[in-house]
């Protein structure tokens, strides 16, 4: 285990420091035997090295009178100095443990207290760009990942990673999946991936789950264990770079609105039945006198789509309004909305 990032500063430096101490005794005590024994540079080493681990093969018999007597005085500091490193070594893996089992148990409490959250399975390629904009919104997650080395950075963010396996029906409830609003799976392997659906489907039936395909033909068998939707990366990536290659102006412009180049932001908003807007015709709302928005689409609680509604449309409760326009804008809906 990689205790050293878990240290106190503190720790950390009497560490560098009583290693820097030991070193530098066995240097001193090799440079002072070799010119009052007149021994060779390996020799002096080889004889401070046995003195300060208190080895002393005595092999190399000590000649002269000074040689004896500093002999003497260096055992007791070389020995003092070793059982000083020992008992920082010792704090330090102790106060390590410490650490790791008082921050496992604050994690798992915090968990435990999430609701509505989101959960992310894989922190590769695409798990790392969803991790990123669920930042971005400063939107509660966690993240279930079994290599050390991908969560590294995310874990300094101060975000709540599982170092686990997201197949595993426990790791799953640890993350709060009972719980959970929405869940992106991006394992590199299909099998697993239908697997962490079929688990969280049972767990959760309204959940929100989104799957990663790395196949084509992936895509069905996600969908029978109960994904709503099913991302290819790699038919995405093809049908952009059709687009960009066909109809560049077209890509400039979605590139630029994801990018938030223009500011501008794509949002899905259900209308409560508390809403201000229940039962009025989008005429009669300020959503685009005032606000500036576009609805491109009203889905109604039956399924119904309807798309470029007209100024007539009536809003309903429950209905989910598609809406693109400016992020401040966009605020002002979802706070009027509430």
């Amino acid at each position: 285990m990689n205790f050293l990032p878990l240290l106190s500063k503190i720790t950390r430096r009497r560490l560098f420091y009583a290693t820097l101490a030991i070193i530098g005794m066995i240097a001193f005590g090799a440079l002072v035997f070799h010119f009052l024994e007149n021994l060779s540079l390996l020799e002096s080493v080889y004889l401070a090295t046995q003195t300060v681990t208190t080895v002393g093969y005595g092999d190399i018999p000590l000649k002269t009178r000074n040689g004896k007597i500093f002999a003497v005085v260096f055992m007791l500091f070389g020995v003092g100095t070793v059982l000083y490193a020992l008992t920082v070594l010792a704090q330090a893996v102790i106060q390590s443990e410490i650490v790791e089992a008082l921050g496992i148990r604050r994690k798992t409490r915090e968990m435990e207290r999430l609701e509505n959250h989101y959960i992310v399975c894989g922190a590769g390629r695409v798990g790392r760009r969803i991790i990123r904009n669920l930042q971005k919104q400063n939107l509660p997650f966690v993240v279930i990942e079994k290599d050390e080395r991908k969560i590294a950075e995310f874990e300094d963010d101060g975000a709540r990673v599982l170092i686990a396996d997201a197949t595993f029906d426990e790791t799953l409830i640890q993350a709060g999946v009972k719980r959970a609003r929405g869940l992106a799976t991006c394992l590199a392997d299909d099998a697993d991936n239908v697997y962490v659906v079929l688990t969280a489907r049972d767990l959760n039936q309204k959940l929100h789950i989104v799957a990663r395909a790395v196949e084509e033909q992936a895509e069905p068998k996600l969908i029978r264990a109960g994904a709503n939707r099913v991302v290819a990366p790699t038919i995405i990536g093809s049908q952009n770079m059709a687009r960009a290659l066909l109809k560049p102006t077209i890509a400039d412009f979605m590139d630029s609105i994801v990018a938030e180049s223009f500011d501008l932001v794509f949002d899905e908003v259900v209308i409560k039945n508390d809403s201000i807007y229940v039962d009025k015709e989008l005429k009669n709302t300020n959503i685009s006198s005032e606000l500036n928005l576009l609805i491109v689409a009203v889905r109604r609680k039956d399924g119904e789509m309807i798309f470029q509604p007209s100024a007539e449309t009536c809003i309903r409760d429950g209905d989910l309004l598609i809406i693109i326009g400016k992020a401040e804008a966009m605020q002002k809906l979802v706070n009027a909305n509430k």
